[in-house]
């Protein structure tokens, strides 16, 4: 190649740098735009802005939330009524703390992921309209959280892959088996960016691990569905022969009972537990607050604090589950907690507690309390917190 062509090649090359370089720098947003478009990547309110929903103060609560019987507004019932709920894995390993979003959980589910690590699986629906809320950090599918959101009719279940080892606890095969690959479940896999990101920052100050710091929100998530044509409705393609095409999510959902007025305040003010001897990085404490009426949650031995907020987690019943255990089942520890049958059960309302059975007849079965007399448990409206554990495990209160 001649000397002048090489010459002229070199010339065109850095002009056209130079031109991108330029292009980017004058386009690019400044330090406090970045920020602030990075929050909107995220899912994370910016300040003045994230509201859904303009509630006029005056306005009655007197919709009843079909998951944790708490009230609403009308405005927010409206617009709940248009989605199914997400079901949505969060994880508890002490690197990833404080997590996001799991305050505005109206049910959340607490089991062994594996090797004594416990993990959540948050369900989101009546709490979250008023406003897009971020939820991290979203951690892998387990088979026993999945027999659990089967109890929802078909919620939008969310992770990051999940268990795959042939045998018991395989989870997205599973998933596979089900039909919900590529409708209802949305796997993190399968969608990526912008419904799901990877903010190394999540936890200011603090260097995070990339397994705990996937980011998504709730309006992203429904958004997904919404294109995939699961909102309230199903789609009107045939996908399994349990679900009926074109059926609102709750045709046929009973959900649970809630009292109709609140009785007397007892007082079990403090209740404690392990899910495994010695793992005391997940050990759980609760503290009833009479005034409040409410249990604050503790976490090894602090507040166990929700990040959107800064406030400690309070839930209006506290349920502690027993069940069969088994594991670890493999090289990777993995467990197999049996949440289809029935079995003994604590619940904590009011500063009462009370000796109760839970049952639940198949997957897709909802998952029922009854009392010592085989009545159907009332619960106390607002938020819900369900613990499982091993049979032989022991709670203090």
């Amino acid at each position: 190649m001649p000397k002048q062509i090489l010459v002229l090649a070199l010339i065109i090359y850095v002009l056209s740098a130079g031109a991108s370089y330029a292009t980017f720098t004058l386009t690019a947003p400044s330090g406090s735009q970045k920020s602030a478009q990075m929050q909107a990547d995220q899912g994370t309110p910016i300040e003045g802005e994230g509201s859904l929903l303009t509630i006029n103060p005056s306005e009655p609560k007197d919709q009843v939330c079909p998951l944790d019987g708490e009230y609403y507004t009308k405005a927010e019932q409206k617009a709940w009524s248009l989605k199914r709920p997400l079901a949505v894995m969060i994880e508890n390993a002490p690197d990833a703390r404080p997590q996001s979003g799991l305050s505005s959980a109206d049910i959340v589910f607490e089991v062994v992921a594996e090797g004594g690590i416990t993990r959540f699986m948050a369900l989101y629906y009546c709490d979250v309209q008023k406003f897009d809320t971020t939820l991290a950090p979203i951690r892998s599918a387990r088979t026993y959280y999945v027999n659990l959101a089967s109890g929802f009719n078909w919620p939008l279940y969310v992770h990051v892959g999940g268990s795959n080892v042939p045998g018991p606890v395989d989870s997205l095969g599973q998933l596979a088996d089900y039909g919900w690959v590529g409708e209802n479940d949305l796997n993190q896999f399968s969608i990526g960016y912008p419904t799901f990101i990877r903010d190394y920052n999540r936890v200011p100050g603090k260097e995070v691990a990339t397994e705990h710091t996937m980011v998504t929100s709730t309006e992203k998530l429904w958004k997904v569905g919404l294109d995939r044509d699961w909102t309230n409705l199903a789609p009107t393609r045939k996908i399994s022969k349990s679900l009926k095409p074109g059926s609102d999510w709750k045709d046929g959902y009973a959900g649970w009972s809630f009292e109709d007025s609140i009785p007397a305040k007892g007082s079990t003010t403090k209740i404690s537990y392990d899910f495994w001897s010695g793992y005391n990085e997940y050990s759980v404490a609760w503290e009833y607050d009479s005034a409040a009426d409410t249990y604050k949650r503790n976490l090894a031995d602090a507040p166990h604090i929700d990040s959107n907020d800064g406030q400690q987690i309070t839930n209006s019943t506290v349920i502690v589950m027993f069940t069969t255990e088994k594991g670890p089942l493999n090289e990777k520890k993995h467990m197999l907690y049996e949440v289809i049958g029935t079995g003994e059960a604590l619940v904590f309302t009011h500063g009462n507690v009370t000796k109760a059975t839970w049952s639940k007849k198949d997957r897709e079965a909802e998952l029922k309390w009854s009392d010592a007399k085989g009545n159907e448990l009332k619960l106390a409206r607002g938020p819900i917190w369900i613990s499982v554990l091993g049979k032989t495990s022991t709670v203090a209160y």
